[in-house]
């Protein structure tokens, strides 16, 4: 689904002129925040000029006429050729790579529960299967989930996702099942290589600012090493230093000036000023009368703003468009 708001606006107004059970269908395609995102797209919406309406389905129907669908069951056309060209047991390790995840139905379900709600769902579990479970859902989400428990579980939980290099198959069959008995309740699933210091970092890295320092504090106590990697892989807002001018205006594009002034609030002055030297004349000289204008913003909101642009940040480092880090071989995306 498009990203932009232009898109979530002609998403909006496509799915509007379908109708209600026809947009009810389109919707169960979509993940919740696609679902949420469009939904509130929607209630803002009061009247649409007739002309934007036609040239939203004028130009669905374009699109629509210049793909074909080629193969029905892409899954099962991709199995058989690649069975055909690699032999049974070599075409099976490439369609687990190609193919993962198979039937979480039960996990999935999270994915549209509240974070408080998961936290109590899941509050009595081991920090092991929480780890197992934390990683098939959005960092973000995972992120609010933390937030509810209790700090020893919480420190004791990154560290196993940091530490969790992948699932085994009946492991996260027996999850998956358990789970969708008590959400509502798989088929053969595959092993998945989700987790490790990577996914700690990004989940880590949206906790904020005041859990961060303890989460890491407590993994360095049972495992220096294991801290370090974390850190050295985690990207903070005053991160953004690093980052070549270039990278920088492409995620100040793409960020409202509200957004970055609350965000700026947080800051360091050199992180300002480095802000402000990658912005036209103009527009920096509005954002320092908004600085100083603004007056006290709860830390809370500073952070919820640093979050946002570090999601817009890590959306462009994962399309290819910016290469996050300073360190040489080090630098990551």
């Amino acid at each position: 689904m498009a990203e932009s708001d232009d898109g979530l606006q002609d998403a909006a107004i496509f799915l509007m002129s379908l109708g209600e059970e026809e947009a009810a269908e389109v919707f169960k395609h979509f993940s919740p925040k696609e679902v949420q995102r469009l939904g509130e797209t929607i209630a803002r919406m009061r009247t649409v000029p007739k002309e934007k309406v036609n040239a939203v389905i004028d130009r669905f129907i374009r699109e629509a006429q210049s793909q074909s669908l080629l193969v029905s069951d892409t899954d099962n056309y991709v199995r058989s050729v690649l069975k055909r060209a690699l032999g049974e047991d070599k075409a099976a390790l490439l369609i687990d790579r190609i193919l993962q995840g198979g039937d979480v139905s039960g996990i999935e379900s999270l994915k549209w529960m509240d974070p408080l709600s998961v936290a109590e769902l899941l509050r009595n579990e081991h920090p092991q299967i929480l780890a197992a479970i934390l990683v098939h859902l959005d960092q973000d989400h995972a992120a609010n989930i933390l937030k509810h428990f209790t700090e020893r579980t919480r420190n004791e939980v990154m560290l196993r996702i940091a530490t969790l290099e992948g699932i085994q198959p009946t492991a996260l069959k027996d999850l998956n099942e358990a789970l969708y008995q008590v959400l509502a309740g798989g088929d053969k699933i595959r092993k998945s290589s989700l987790g490790g210091v990577k996914t700690a970092a990004e989940i880590i890295n949206l906790l904020g600012a005041s859990l961060e320092a303890s989460v890491i504090e407590s993994i360095r106590e049972q495992d220096p090493d294991l801290a370090q990697k974390i850190m050295d892989k985690m990207f903070t807002f005053e991160d953004l230093l690093k980052l070549d001018n270039k990278a920088l205006q492409m995620v100040l594009k793409e960020v409202s000036s509200d957004q970055l002034v609350v965000a700026l609030k947080g800051a360091s002055q050199e992180l300002r000023e480095k802000i402000l030297s990658n912005m036209s004349s103009r527009a920096a000289e509005a954002l320092k009368e908004d600085l100083e204008s603004r007056g006290p913003v709860r830390l809370s909101e500073v952070e919820a703003q640093q979050k946002e642009i570090l999601k817009i940040v890590r959306r462009l480092a994962d399309e290819g468009q910016i290469v996050l880090g300073g360190g040489g071989d080090d630098a990551f995306v």
